[in-house]
C-alpha cells in the first residue's frame, strides 16, 4: 500500500483488486491512520489541516471504491478528484476542515469567514508561502459563505524546500482572516513527514 513517493500520480495499476483490499483493509487502514498522525495540524478552535500525500490519496481512492463498489467507471471519477491533491514534488497539499458539531454555530461561523481559503499561509523562517486554493470549485459562495472543506496547495521554490527540511528552521502555519486569526509551529515529526513530499 505504501508506494514509492517518486510517483506523483495514482493510476489504475496502483489500485488493489477489491477482494484483496477487503481482506487486508483492517491492517491497511491501521497503517494509514498511523501515517496520518504527524500530518494532522489543528489550528485554533475549529480548523484542522490534513496534509495529503500519494499514500493518503491512494488510501482514499481504495476506500471509496470499497464503499461504493462502482468499479472502473467510479475509479475514473475518483482519480480525477484525488490526483490533484497528490503533491507534485515542489509543493505541499492539504485538506483544511472547519469542524463545528452544532449546525447553527457552524453556519454562523462559515457565514463570517468567506474568502478564508485565500488567507492561509506557511512561514519558513522569514519566508511566507501563501496557500493557493484548489481550482476545482469555488470554495466561497457568492453570498460570502465559506465551505467547511477547503483543498489547498503551498508552492515552494528550491530555497524554501531546503530551508523547510533544515532542522534549525522554524516552520509555522497560520490563517490571517479578520474573523479567524491563528498560527502554530510545526513540530519536528510533522516537518520530517512533510519533508518527504518534496523531490
Amino acid at each position: 500500500m505504501i508506494m514509492p513517493r517518486e510517483k506523483r500520480i495514482i493510476s489504475k495499476e496502483d489500485i488493489m483488486p477489491l477482494d484483496i483490499y477487503t481482506t487486508q483493509r483492517k491492517e491497511l487502514r491501521k497503517k494509514i491512520v498511523e501515517f496520518k498522525k504527524n500530518r494532522r495540524i489543528p489550528l485554533g478552535p475549529y480548523a484542522t489541516f490534513y496534509f495529503e500525500s500519494f499514500e493518503t490519496m491512494l488510501a482514499q481512492v481504495q476506500e471509496m471504491l470499497y464503499i461504493e463498489k462502482g468499479g472502473d467507471e467510479q475509479l475514473k471519477d475518483e482519480l480525477l478528484a484525488y490526483n490533484p491533491l497528490v503533491p507534485n514534488g515542489k509543493e505541499l497539499t492539504a485538506t483544511l476542515m472547519f469542524e463545528i458539531d452544532n449546525p447553527i454555530s457552524r453556519a454562523a461561523f462559515l457565514g463570517k469567514v468567506g474568502g478564508i481559503e485565500e488567507k492561509v499561509y506557511l512561514k519558513v523562517n522569514d519566508a511566507i508561502i501563501k496557500a493557493v486554493p484548489e481550482e476545482d470549485v469555488d470554495r466561497t459562495s457568492a453570498e460570502g459563505k465559506a465551505s467547511s472543506v477547503q483543498f489547498i496547495h503551498f508552492h515552494f521554490n528550491d530555497e524554501q524546500i531546503q530551508n523547510f527540511k533544515k532542522k534549525s528552521s522554524m516552520v509555522e502555519i497560520g490563517i490571517d482572516h479578520s474573523q479567524y486569526s491563528h498560527s502554530t509551529k510545526l513540530n519536528s515529526e510533522t516537518i520530517k513527514s512533510l519533508s518527504a513530499d518534496f523531490i
